[in-house]
């Protein structure tokens, strides 16, 4: 992922740092060849417009121009602006009441599931005491891969196959944990190919039963501009508290990663890049900055 926004993103870097003088005119030029690069990635058309007019305004600022080394000091308001693109500064779980509640969010397919055995993998490394929350009442196989991730992970599992009603999913989940002594309820929750009212619906009786500490959105960074669409709509139904983007070790261009904070103000929490359990780590916005720059 990014490998093509790295290569036209250092072309321009390299003509930076090449010039002796700069002037509005070659950053101008620079700029344009960076946004064309971002619309490329697949990065949000407003998103990327915005950024260079904020790179552009601190770029051709007096001190920029007539500093020693002035294509530098421009490459570095870039690399700033994408570290804040991105979320500037690492952004962690909201999970200090004992028990916690995390509701996953997203499409069909989007790696929901996986990403709850991730995260609960993870939460145990931390010392928590996490239990798995069978809540896509629809798909049984989302049920068995579940059940199937808690063995492996010898991690408490909920599923109550023929039951179809989440609410009383919830209710079960919150008795067990307490017997089990678990400290966070992950709820694995229903998807669809696309945002209906029926799955918004049962998705904010969910969130008002269990009033979630966090509300994370799994998304395929493969996605691009289609994420962006998907962010929003879960946003204005759940407001959720933050991402987690998968499959970010994709060939994709990487637009998702580089439009979600900017479009919802939420911040991407983990990055899951890789099919084992353990490719899973939180996000952390001037590494993923340095790994693009």
């Amino acid at each position: 992922m990014f490998e093509s926004l790295s290569g036209k993103l250092q072309g321009v870097f390299k003509n930076l740092r090449g010039l002796g003088k700069i002037s509005e005119s070659n950053v101008s030029d620079s700029l344009r060849e960076v946004r064309m690069a971002l619309l490329d990635a697949d990065v949000n058309f407003k998103v990327a417009k915005q950024f260079i007019e904020d790179v552009k305004e601190k770029a051709i600022g007096q001190k920029v121009i007539q500093s020693i080394h002035p294509g530098q000091q421009v490459i570095k308001i870039i690399n700033d602006a994408l570290v804040e693109l991105l979320g500037s500064t690492h952004a962690s779980l909201e999970i200090d009441p004992k028990p916690s509640s995390i509701m996953m969010v997203g499409l069909h397919g989007a790696g929901k599931t996986t990403s709850s055995g991730k995260l609960a993998k993870w939460l145990t490394k931390q010392g928590r005491k996490p239990m798995l929350v069978a809540a896509d009442v629809y798909r049984p196989a989302a049920m068995d891969q579940l059940e199937t991730l808690g063995k492996q992970l010898e991690i408490p599992t909920l599923v109550c196959r023929g039951e179809k009603d989440v609410l009383v999913i919830a209710q079960k989940a919150q008795s067990h944990a307490a017997e089990q002594g678990c400290d966070v309820l992950i709820y694995d929750t229903a998807g669809r190919l696309q945002i209906d009212e029926v799955l918004v619906e049962e998705l904010v009786q969910l969130k008002n039963k269990i009033s979630p500490q966090e509300i994370l959105l799994v998304l395929d960074a493969a996605t691009g501009q289609e994420a962006v669409n998907v962010a929003s709509h879960f946003d204005e139904a759940l407001s959720i508290s933050g991402s987690i983007l998968t499959k970010l070790d994709g060939d994709a261009r990487g637009g998702a990663a580089l439009s979600m904070k900017s479009v919802t103000q939420k911040p991407i929490k983990f990055a899951g890049a890789g099919e084992k359990l353990e490719d899973f780590e939180p996000f952390h916005p001037e590494r993923m900055a340095t790994r693009i720059l």
